[in-house]
């Protein structure tokens, strides 16, 4: 009981900081929500959906271009392959070009695997516009892009910031259906 009065009473503070913060620090809030939201939903950098995706999407590779790919630290890569692999969902061989790197490349289940992942991103990502209608959502994008090309410009240091997501230029994205 006690438990559930302090969770609402953070709530209602919560509610009441939101109600006196501007335009500005509301939309930053929302965002800041949304993002945790997101985080939640999707796969994340180095999970075993996102790397069957990925395999399915680009085709055979080496562990070293899926990491940079990824964005995650070797390790944290081989771990996750050798769960995948383990599982039969990918196959690594000696790379036929470079003896010392081996390409990696989905078998039939894991193809299979990631087509069911692939479905089920795409779902997500429906679900989670619904409420929009599709003009909204058009409006939302057409804002969120100006945004971002707004914010890549000013905000971007150079060496700190991530590389900006391609998708609006058809490139591969990975942040869903966009991709080729």
């Amino acid at each position: 009981m006690r438990k559930q009065r302090r969770k609402q009473f953070k709530r209602e503070e919560r509610q009441a900081r939101y109600n006196a913060a501007d335009v500005s620090d509301k939309l930053i809030l929302n965002l800041r929500d949304l993002g945790h939201i997101m985080r939640r939903q999707y796969e994340g950098k180095a999970s075993q959906k996102r790397i069957l995706i990925v395999l399915y999407r680009e085709g055979t590779t080496t562990q070293s271009a899926l990491t940079e790919r990824l964005g995650v630290q070797p390790g944290t890569a081989s771990e996750v392959l050798a769960k995948l692999e383990s599982a039969g969902l990918i196959q690594r061989d000696a790379s036929a070009v470079d003896r010392r790197t081996m390409d990696i490349r989905l078998t039939e289940a894991g193809t299979a695997a990631a087509l069911e992942a692939v479905e089920q991103r795409q779902n997500r990502h429906k679900a989670m516009f619904e409420v929009l209608s599709d003009e909204e959502k058009l409006t939302l994008l057409g804002l969120l892009e100006k945004l971002n090309g707004d914010w890549e410009l000013r905000f971007s240091d150079g060496e700190n910031s991530s590389p900006p997501c391609k998708a609006r230029n058809n490139h591969i994205s990975h942040h869903g259906t966009t991709e080729r």
